[in-house]
């Protein structure tokens, strides 16, 4: 008898895996070893959680959903040991979920608040072994994307720059109940050595990216005239007349860091 009662909520982006060839691939990809700490985002009614429970042992799990947390909990006896997390996604703080040790993240997470997910768990990047996700095909199309493709954006450097993006397999409407509108994918993100990623202000970073986007149709000295100088964006080694999309990830971190560093050096004393 199945212990989850409550239907999909529509609101909170809801659909949920059943296709069991899906989850044997994801379950595959994942390959946890002895040791891993797992931590699934959104285990929804456990398609993905209960098998990984099984072959690993130990799992926690991020839900917001609080009418979901008992049937997962009951579901779940017997398999292994289970964490529930009962909290909003964007709030976890993976760092310290982490504590001395690294997390390997998993989920199908719901695609209204996919992108804010992405960018938060980058902020905790140095926590993190690996993320195994299940998107909207259209975003893991977006993240992968290159320099002069039309879905190479903000999300494509952001990622870029601090993980390797490998996709991994496209996943069917049907093998969701009820089906998206859309395709999804399967991707795997490897965040890199902080050390070599090389962004000294990452906030700066996520500045310069931001404004550069912000309106595809300007040349960088437009998009950017409110952070920096024409001269600047030449001192960087990058012509001021191209536009975000023409630019590699190492551009845009070379950029950002000549910017940082101009900042840093700027001193002004005035006697008034």
């Amino acid at each position: 008898m199945s212990h989850f009662k409550e239907p999909p909520k529509k609101q909170l982006g809801q659909h949920f895996l059943h296709d069991r060839n899906v989850i044997d691939k994801i379950v595959l990809a994942v390959n946890p070893k002895p040791g891993d700490q797992l931590v699934e985002i959104g285990p929804g009614q456990g398609a993905i959680t209960f098998p990984l429970l099984k072959r690993h042992g130990a799992l926690t799990v991020i839900e917001f959903d609080r009418d979901l947390i008992t049937p997962l909990s009951e579901a779940a006896h017997g398999l292994g040991d289970l964490t529930i997390v009962h909290k909003d996604v964007l709030k976890v703080d993976f760092g310290k979920l982490a504590g001395e040790g690294r997390l390997r993240l998993v989920g199908n997470l719901p695609y209204n608040i996919s992108t804010p997910i992405l960018f938060h768990v980058l902020e905790h990047a140095e926590s993190i072994i690996d993320m195994h996700f299940m998107l909207q095909k259209e975003v893991v199309d977006r993240m992968g994307a290159g320099p002069g493709s039309k879905t190479y954006g903000r999300l494509s450097v952001m990622l870029q720059a601090v993980c390797e993006v490998q996709p991994l397999f496209d996943v069917p409407p049907g093998a969701f109940r009820p089906p998206p509108k859309v395709d999804s994918s399967v991707v795997r993100l490897v965040p890199r050595d902080p050390q070599s990623v090389g962004i000294k202000d990452p906030a700066l970073f996520e500045r310069v990216v931001r404004d550069a986007f912000g309106q595809r149709r300007k040349t960088l000295r437009n998009a950017l005239q409110a952070i920096c100088t024409s001269e600047q964006i030449v001192a960087a080694g990058v012509r001021p007349e191209l536009r975000a999309e023409q630019l590699e990830v190492a551009q845009f971190i070379n950029l950002s860091n000549a910017l940082g560093v101009d900042a840093a050096g700027t001193t002004a004393v005035v006697d008034i």
